[in-house]
């Protein structure tokens, strides 16, 4: 029973995942092989100059995610939530202003597995921190602010059962 539990929660996950826009299912995929050092994202990622500078901005940005996993606040007191909730808000706006993200329901998901299941109660505060920042363009500031349901910004809880499906980066096969 607990097999078939584990493996219907990972096909949701799939689902989920696919129903981003390309855009975003790229970014989550190359924004994972930076964060978790799963390859040389430079040889997998980099089509030009212009994508070896973002991807070099983003392992500087990404630096901070060690140190964000060995942080997360107890949720129940307030100690530490200014040096955390200020970490992860810069690190959530430098993923914004690269313009992949366009939903909170894309953001948790890269987070989720970014850091771990345990940050997801501090996700939706850190994306309307990092999406109202004046650097996020105000037309887009309106539609990332508006993917944030009132289900998710209000959750009386969240489970802590990690993410199981990571996705990867596929090669194109030869035709």
């Amino acid at each position: 029973m607990a097999v078939t539990h584990t493996a219907s929660l990972t096909i949701a996950e799939m689902r989920e995942f696919a129903g981003f826009t390309a855009a975003e299912q790229r970014y989550i995929r190359r924004s994972l092989d930076i964060g978790l050092s799963r390859c040389d994202a430079f040889r997998i990622w980099g089509r030009n100059p212009g994508e070896n500078a973002a991807i070099r901005s983003q392992y500087v940005a990404y630096q901070e995610l060690k140190a964000l996993r060995s942080s997360i606040p107890e949720q129940s007191g307030f100690d530490s939530i200014e040096g955390f909730v200020g970490k992860l808000t810069r690190v959530a706006a430098f993923d914004l202003a690269q313009e992949r993200i366009d939903s909170f329901s894309a953001f948790r998901f890269l987070y989720e597995r970014l850091i771990s299941a345990d940050v997801r109660p501090w996700l939706p505060s850190a994306f309307c921190a990092a999406a109202a920042l004046p650097q996020i363009r105000p037309e887009r500031r309106k539609m990332l602010l508006q993917s944030l349901s009132e289900a998710a910004a209000t959750a009386p809880g969240w489970s802590d059962r990690q993410p199981s499906f990571y996705p990867e980066f596929i090669e194109e096969a030869a035709a």
